[in-house]
């Protein structure tokens, strides 16, 4: 049985994933592929925490743009994430999987509030849990809860799915010539203005020197290839 270079990750989700080909609100078809990923690389043995932002329901720079005030957007993107924590707990819970869900914001009818040594020992006993509401702070993102929360439980890497195989130093997706970079220093990602995640995140997992890996969420078995350590993204690291 192949053995996963990881014991404990924190995955981090973008809420685009949640919406499939719709591109806003939830799909469960899109939902379920997310959670049959995880639930396969479950089958290494490996301990994961998951982190998931709201893309698919709130976006709150075009609310900033019209005039809201930052942090009553920030707020409404942290309740919009314990929606997709929702949904994607539902998913993995019906094929079997048993999650806990924990928000930054209290919201005891359907989650546990986020207490650090109660998700670790959650962890310890092979559950898989949801993170919701980021930080439970305005001015954060989803980014840097993921760095916070990867940190706070030991996390051996920080594995950020996204829809391009890795960092480039351009678009790939509106540039065919951009060039994909299979390691970068915390210092060279800072240094480029790299948009994969944002610098307060990146300046986190520097200062605590969590390693960073960017990848594609696609083909089904990109999750399991991660957790081998097959270079099938970016990594960042000191």
């Amino acid at each position: 049985m192949a053995v996963a270079k990881y014991k404990r990750v924190l995955l981090k989700l973008s809420g685009d994933f949640m919406a499939g080909e719709a591109e806003f609100g939830i799909d469960p078809v899109a939902v379920d592929g997310v959670a049959e990923q995880i639930k396969r690389a479950l089958e290494l043995d490996v301990q994961m925490a998951i982190v998931i932002g709201a893309g698919n329901i709130w976006r709150g720079s075009g609310a900033l743009a019209r005039g809201m005030e930052r942090a009553t957007a920030d707020y409404m993107g942290m309740v919009a994430t314990v929606i997709n924590v929702l949904a994607l707990q539902d998913s993995l819970e019906r094929m079997g999987v048993i999650t806990r869900a924990q928000t930054a914001i209290e919201m005891r009818q359907v989650a546990e509030p986020y207490i650090r040594r109660r998700a670790i020992r959650h962890l310890e006993k092979g559950r898989v849990v949801i993170f919701g509401a980021g930080t439970g702070n305005p001015y954060f993102t989803t980014d840097t809860a993921a760095a916070l929360r990867a940190m706070e439980i030991n996390a051996e890497i920080l594995l950020k799915a996204t829809k391009v195989d890795g960092i480039y130093d351009d678009d790939p997706l509106k540039n065919s010539a951009a060039k994909r970079f299979e390691r970068l220093s915390y210092i060279e990602a800072l240094n480029m203005g790299l948009k994969v995640m944002d610098s307060t995140a990146l300046t986190l997992c520097m200062d605590n020197n969590l390693p960073l890996m960017v990848f594609k969420l696609a083909p089904p078995d990109s999750l399991v290839r991660a957790l081998l350590g097959e270079p099938i993204g970016t990594i960042v690291c000191k």
